[in-house]
């Protein structure tokens, strides 16, 4: 099975065959959206999560005495 990168015109629209060229052509404004977009997620990624909705039980909780 070849491993091409390229789209099949029988199985997608125009429109679909010319988002995917301007997205892989180094000289487009979507090329460079999608490489930022990608740098900004993978930083995003190697952030560690933060939850500022959790508080640590301090012990002052309900009491069944």
């Amino acid at each position: 099975m070849s491993k091409s990168r390229r789209m099949s015109g029988k199985t997608h629209t125009k429109q679909q065959l010319d988002d995917y060229a301007n997205q892989n052509n180094p000289n487009n404004k979507a090329y460079k959206a999608r490489q930022s977009n990608e740098a900004r997620q993978k930083k995003q990624k190697d952030k560690p999560y933060v939850d500022v909705y959790w508080v640590p039980d301090l012990g002052f909780g309900w009491c069944d005495d």
